[in-house]
């Protein structure tokens, strides 16, 4: 499959994978920012972004089953190709209708995205050495993943910082970063062009309609599985809850910094490095959770997380000073990297074999109408009372989703339903 050894497809692997990341490190600080500056209302630019979400939803599956049908390379260039589209268009939109598009070209792309690149990883590294160290591969892949967002937050904060006050001729100070993330997104699809190898045999429509009539089953069988088990349909309900409220901190950051100090573009400006140093903590969160485990286990690890973060988002919209709200919302990123690995080694402990992968997908697929949720209902709120109030509520949803992580303490779910085939303690 592969004429490159193991340690040239993990580097090349990381390479990949830091490009296709630092775009969005770009983009996270300005994208509501500049909806906001060219005349949108924050409901409108909640509802676009909404857009997003669904379409993931729909498509995650399918364009699971398109890259084993046509193979990972030839999806990801498609990807590459919608989000260069997508980019040019943010570059220029200035009404709803050119935000819904935007928001849902980025939903095509990111369902494309997802799953590919790592795969084509593990299957040629693989191929090249049955003993190649993969779970060093993917452990490095996410240090490189939050490296690569927190520079690209921090170059956007930097860009419109030192851009002069009326922006670069026509071209506004907010949408540089845009400019860049498009350059940087071309410079990604040729390097995946020259660093991706693939032999796939040909396998045509044929297969790519089996695989997509596969998806309904697929679908079924986590169905059946949180239909089982009250411990999975919990986690499940936690990710509902949990999609919802982080558009409180995600969306809603910009926008409640940008109401404290009056001025956008310094608001821009203060949310790369904020952002950036929010991906770090992340990262430092995460590095938490196995003393976390050890001292009160799993279960009670979901809780205690899910309770602070709604404190610390909280804490967000009740600070009356931007110093107050940046050290919330770095004291929420600590707290969300942690409850990440928390909550998926629960679900990974509830389920093995062939129903592995579908849970996990349901599990994604479950968090995007709840981000969908909860952008239109807290930018709905924002825009009719403030978005200190509107984080409030979303603080409110991620604290009442705490005690349904207690459901994994009962005994009766933890034991394996043999019948069934993969409910396990």
């Amino acid at each position: 499959m592969s004429v490159l050894n193991a340690i040239q497809v993990r580097r090349r692997f990381l390479v990949l994978l830091g490009l296709r990341w630092f775009p969005v490190g770009l983009l996270i600080p300005i994208t509501v920012l500049l909806a906001l500056q060219r005349g949108l209302t924050v409901a409108e630019v909640g509802a676009a972004a909404a857009v997003q979400g669904i379409t993931v939803m729909l498509l995650e599956l399918p364009t699971g089953g398109l890259s084993d049908a046509l193979g990972r390379r030839p999806v990801l260039v498609l990807a590459g190709v919608v989000s260069l589209g997508s980019l040019g268009l943010l570059a220029v939109a200035h009404s709803v209708v050119a935000y819904v598009a935007y928001y849902l070209l980025r939903g095509i792309f990111r369902a494309l995205d997802s799953g590919p690149l790592e795969a084509w990883y593990v299957d040629h590294a693989l191929a090249a050495d049955p003993d190649a160290d993969i779970e060093g591969g993917l452990s490095r892949s996410g240090v490189v993943l939050g490296v690569a967002v927190a520079a690209g937050a921090l170059a956007s904060g930097g860009i419109v910082a030192v851009s002069p006050p009326g922006g670069w001729g026509p071209v506004s100070a907010l949408t540089m970063p845009v400019l860049v993330a498009l350059l940087v997104e071309v410079g990604a699809l040729v390097a995946l062009l020259l660093l991706m190898t693939e032999v796939r045999p040909g396998r045509g429509v044929a297969a790519l309609v089996a695989s997509v009539r596969q998806v309904p089953s697929a679908i079924g069988g986590a169905l059946r599985l949180v239909r089982q088990s009250r411990v999975i349909a919990a986690l499940i309900l936690v990710e509902l809850f949990w999609g919802f409220g982080m558009a409180a901190f995600e969306t809603l950051t910009p926008v409640r910094l940008t109401d404290l100090i009056g001025d956008a573009d310094r608001s821009a400006a203060l949310m790369g490095p904020a952002g950036s140093a929010a991906w770090a903590a992340s990262a430092g969160g995460a590095a938490l959770v196995p003393l976390l485990y050890r001292r009160i286990g799993a279960p009670w690890a979901g809780f205690a997380l899910r309770i602070v973060q709604g404190l610390t988002v909280a804490g967000m919209g009740l600070a009356g000073g931007a110093a107050g709200l940046i050290t919330a919302f770095l004291l929420c990123y600590v707290v969300h990297g942690a409850a990440n690995p928390v909550h998926v080694g629960l679900l990974h402990r509830q389920v093995e074999g062939p129903f592995r992968a579908s849970l996990l997908s349901l599990n994604s697929m479950v968090s995007q109408p709840g981000s969908a949720l909860g952008l239109v209902a807290l930018t709905a709120i924002a825009a009719a009372t403030d978005t200190g109030v509107a984080m409030l509520v979303g603080a409110v949803v991620l604290a009442v989703a705490a005690p349904l992580y207690l459901v994994a303490l009962t005994r009766r779910d933890q034991e394996v339903t043999a019948v069934h085939g993969g409910v396990s303690a």
